[in-house]
């Protein structure tokens, strides 16, 4: 996965902490601030308000950790009630109507916690450092995202992933939502994974052996329309960390997850 102006909405986690401001198409002031004239927010205090959110501290083994009791496992969890009302509700109606619902889950900081690579870097990013980092597939899970993985599945939800996890990653990926518990569809028919070297036809405007130019939006999007033409679901939500995991629709209802450490555009 591709990092990109890490520390670039340097005033989102002022707006974010504490703050409910997740779900169906919701905003947060963080979007708008990489190109203000303004002095950015201390790089300084801004670590330390990202600290207060996750209410981040090393465990036993030095992992960076977020508490259970933190301002961030208190929005997921308000993100989660609806989450799961919703798509009670959804999947009723769409079952009703003779369609096939589905979710689409984004996997880095929506399925995975990646709080302490971040603390550990400094907030940089690094692609050696990185992929060896997820190659090691024991990430922590993001507060309740294996339950609610588990939670639509159980109510005859299609479970999808759409990650910007590269095919060479495709075995750690599987191998630690194993271990966090979100053991649902981890196949290659479910889990769609960026791969540059063969990519799929759908994606041919941007992407062809060996020249892959898909922006992010472009790569997510296709799929989801991928997802909904091609393999005939309606996908009735689409959960991710980045507001890239949303454009291009082909969701009825996006769920933003909390993230104030990067941006990926």
């Amino acid at each position: 996965m591709h990092k990109s102006l890490r520390f670039a909405a340097v005033a989102a986690v002022c707006a974010v902490a504490g703050a409910g401001l997740y779900g169906a198409g919701a905003a947060t002031a963080g979007q708008s601030t990489a190109n203000s004239t303004h002095e950015p927010y201390n790089i300084g205090l801004l670590v330390k308000d990202i600290d207060t959110y996750y209410g981040t501290a090393a465990d036993a083994d030095g992992v960076y950790q977020a508490s259970p009791t933190s301002p961030y496992a208190k929005d997921l969890a308000r993100l989660d009630s609806a989450a799961r009302k919703y798509i009670d509700s959804a999947a009723r109606t769409a079952h009703h109507k003779g369609k096939k619902p589905a979710v689409v889950f984004d996997i880095d900081d929506t399925l995975l916690l990646s709080l302490d690579y971040e603390k550990r870097y400094n907030y940089t990013y690094n692609s050696a450092s990185w992929a060896a980092y997820v190659d090691k597939a024991d990430r922590p899970a993001v507060f309740g995202s294996p339950e609610l993985v588990r939670y639509a599945a159980k109510k005859g939800v299609t479970v999808f992933y759409n990650s910007g996890l590269s095919e060479a990653q495709r075995t750690a990926a599987v191998t630690n939502l194993k271990k966090v518990g979100a053991d649902v569809n981890l196949d290659a028919r479910h889990m769609f994974l960026k791969d540059a070297a063969n990519p799929p036809s759908y994606l041919r405007d941007c992407a062809t052996p060996g020249a892959w130019t898909c922006t992010t939006v472009q790569y997510k999007s296709g799929t989801r329309k991928h997802i909904e033409k091609d393999l005939g679901y309606d996908i009735i939500a689409n959960f991710g960390d980045q507001y890239s995991d949303f454009g291009g629709g082909h969701a009825d209802r996006t769920y933003k997850i909390p993230n104030p450490t990067y941006y990926v555009g």
